[in-house]
């Protein structure tokens, strides 16, 4: 059965030809010169080399939906070295598809964006995703045996809409505040805790360029809500709650189970035991850790852009999302750079 690796969709947007050069958001400026300050290079800094050991494993075991679960316990310890491999691989990949279509919305958001300071830096966010991309894949490929595997229906329906979408504080609320501290969330988590000493190197890499992206959305949505009309702000509150729901739901390793050999009622099992385990108090590594930066963080942002309206929060309650917990925030001058 062949796999789908392309598909075209519809975009329309408008452009805004800027010829005002003169600089009217200095932190916005700075952000694009650390961006060029920062730039690392795929072939050259990173030691492909090293060998990765995928026998012991890639990220650490306590990531694996039903890891300590009576199936995780009944696989003999070749098995459960191999889902390790084919889970890692398969959220890898799914982080891949979001980099290449990160990619995507930058170069639309480069036409988009009203200033030229904006635009600035929107143009070093394509060439930090197309390295993301490129890193990625490069791993799978080189360091994985090629394991690549589909993009999930989630994330292809939110970077659909993102890329058909014709207004630019959309994409940015989208990628930048939602999408990219998805992404944080999870390279963090790959960079304190992965089996495999070359993939944490590279998360750590990532994870300095998208802590600039996530400054973009800081810096360039608050005055562009405080100006919308009621429609647009209802607007903005409904696809919010919709682009979160997409990342923390319905992300299931269905074809990393099945690649294992593992049958229809165990991963039934574990996709109950999944479920359970996010209702949960429980302090597992994955919760631990992802919660940390994605919950409490894209609650701070959703905060510091004026995005967190009585809506909003309902919304966020329903997704089991505490809007009350300000959690480590980042400081803005963090994300901007010191």
């Amino acid at each position: 059965m062949a796999v789908e690796t392309q598909h075209t969709l519809q975009s329309r947007f408008d452009t805004v030809y800027q010829r005002d050069y003169a600089v009217h958001a200095p932190d916005m400026r700075r952000l694009y010169e650390n961006a060029k300050r920062d730039q690392w290079n795929v072939s050259k800094d990173i030691d492909w080399a090293q060998p990765v050991e995928l026998e012991a494993g890639v990220f650490n075991d306590g990531m694996i939906d039903g890891y300590g679960s009576a199936i995780w316990n009944k696989l003999d310890r070749k098995a459960q070295r191999q889902l390790n491999v084919e889970f890692s691989c398969w959220r890898l990949s799914q982080l891949l598809h979001g980099e290449e279509g990160a990619m995507l919305t930058c170069s639309q958001l480069v036409n988009m964006v009203p200033s030229n300071d904006a635009k600035f830096f929107q143009c070093t966010q394509v060439v930090d995703e197309a390295r993301h991309a490129e890193v990625l894949a490069r791993y799978l490929n080189d360091k994985c045996e090629g394991r690549v595997y589909p993009i999930t229906r989630n994330i292809k329906q939110l970077f659909d809409y993102l890329l058909g979408e014709g207004k630019w504080f959309l994409k940015t609320v989208g990628l930048q505040l939602i999408g990219e501290t998805f992404a944080v969330g999870l390279f963090r988590m790959v960079a304190e805790t992965a089996a495999d000493p070359l993939l944490r190197t590279i998360s750590k890499k990532i994870l300095a360029d998208e802590s600039r992206h996530m400054g973009f959305s800081v810096l360039g949505l608050p005055d562009m809500i405080a100006s919308l009309s009621a429609s647009d702000m209802r607007e903005l509150e409904d696809f919010t709650a919709e682009a979160c729901r997409l990342v923390l739901r319905g992300q299931f390793p269905r074809e990393a189970f099945e690649r294992v050999g593992l049958t229809e009622h165990d991963i039934k099992e574990i996709e109950r035991i999944r479920v359970e385990n996010a209702k949960s108090n429980d302090d597992v590594l994955f919760r631990q850790t992802f919660r940390r930066e994605m919950y409490t963080q894209v609650v701070s942002n959703m905060k510091k852009v004026g995005l967190m309206t009585a809506r909003t929060a309902e919304n966020l309650r329903k997704l089991g999302i505490d809007p009350s917990v300000d959690g480590r925030a980042y400081a803005l001058e963090a994300q901007v750079g010191a």
